[in-house]
């Protein structure tokens, strides 16, 4: 199917000719289809505009690690809440990540006890701070997927103030959807991947799902169209059997990506292994800053020890939401305990957490 305009894209009737298709193709498939996405704004996309009910029964979408301050472990909150208690530190990071809970409490209630920690857009505002409070160890709590690390990586190159470092909790995609194809009884049948992702990073780091595992991907943006368009592309790759990592999201995603952004991040960090929470330790599933800016290495400049972490609180079913294997209501604390205003896993916090779109979205 031919993708049209924008403007084009909108339309009503585009959206009944994308489905009269994907029905189509369901009927021609004789076995229930699985289907994963790895974005909180897919997610939302497909909650708010509620195409999961125009879809057959048959054909599932279910949802994945895709909200960064989910999946960020409670250890390296921890860390930041262990240098907010000082008294010559100021912690800085997005809006979101203050709610999340981390092993005791959060970086709201650390806020609240007197400790100065502060929202700010990004890595720019931060070292900002740090060059208007020179006698102050102002630390960035970085968090994100690909899409985020070039800010930081600009921000190193460019000799930031000796008062300035770096929580790095930075997760890498295409890591975590290798695990996720491994899972047993996951049975995923193919991909929905995040068009802002690989915007950075390209086609070719997707391309092992298709290539080595036989498993369907497709790069996706976010209009309701986009998503449903990028369901019916990998229905036709199972109905035809030739799999491939496809671009529905061309008018923003280049196959190679952004190679000025690649090098920034090439640069400045390093792939390692890295814990993700409420799922384990990835390989390749982070970043780590590289030792020629070990500096602005919070986790170097500062002596910090961290035991006995929880990720996940007792009754708490965010990691099997965010594995795709329950969806957020069948956890026994959702609505009645867990909510947005008293979180108590880190999928209800976020606009991207799974768990804080269902509230919103769906009713009991």
């Amino acid at each position: 199917m031919e993708i049209p305009s924008l403007k084009a894209l909108r339309s009503k009737d585009f959206t009944k000719k994308i489905v009269d298709s994907i029905r189509a193709h369901m009927a021609t498939i004789d076995k229930p289809i699985k289907f994963m996405h790895v974005c909180g704004t897919h997610e939302h996309t497909i909650s708010k505009y509620g195409l999961r009910s125009l879809l057959p029964e048959t054909l599932e979408i279910v949802s994945g690690p895709g909200c960064p301050v989910c999946v960020c472990p409670a250890a390296d909150i921890d860390k930041a809440i262990q240098l907010g208690r000082r008294d010559d530190t100021i912690i800085t990071t997005f809006g979101d990540m203050i709610r999340v809970p981390a092993t005791n409490i959060s970086l709201a209630e650390l806020k609240a006890e007197g400790a100065d920690i502060r929202i700010v857009y990004g890595p720019n505002d931060a070292v900002k701070i740090a060059k208007d409070n020179p006698d102050k160890q102002i630390i960035f709590f970085a968090i994100g997927f690909e899409t985020t690390v070039p800010l930081i990586g600009y921000e190193l190159k460019n000799d930031p103030p000796s008062n300035f470092s770096v929580i790095c909790a930075h997760k890498l995609i295409p890591a975590a959807l290798e695990l996720l194809i491994s899972i047993d009884r996951l049975n995923i049948d193919g991909f929905i991947s995040p068009g802002h992702v690989a915007t950075i990073i390209g086609l070719q780091p997707f391309k092992i799902f298709s290539n080595s595992y036989k498993v369907p991907n497709v790069i996706a943006g976010f209009e309701p169209n986009d998503v449903l368009l990028g369901i019916l592309m990998l229905l036709n790759q199972i109905k035809c059997k030739k799999y491939e990592t496809l671009n529905q999201y061309k008018r923003v995603v280049k196959p190679e990506g952004n190679k000025i952004a690649q090098e920034i991040i090439s640069d400045t960090f390093k792939s390692v292994s890295s814990p993700w929470r409420g799922i384990g330790r990835i390989m390749d599933g982070g970043l780590e800053i590289r030792s020629a800016y070990s500096e602005y290495d919070a986790d170097k400049k500062f002596d910090i020890t961290i035991d006995n972490a929880q990720d996940i609180p007792p009754g708490c079913s965010c990691h099997l939401v965010m594995t795709g294997k329950i969806y957020p209501h069948e956890c026994k604390l959702f609505r009645d305990v867990c909510t947005p205003l008293n979180p108590i896993g880190p999928c209800m916090v976020s606009q991207e957490g799974t768990c804080s779109i269902y509230y919103k979205y769906y009713s009991e």
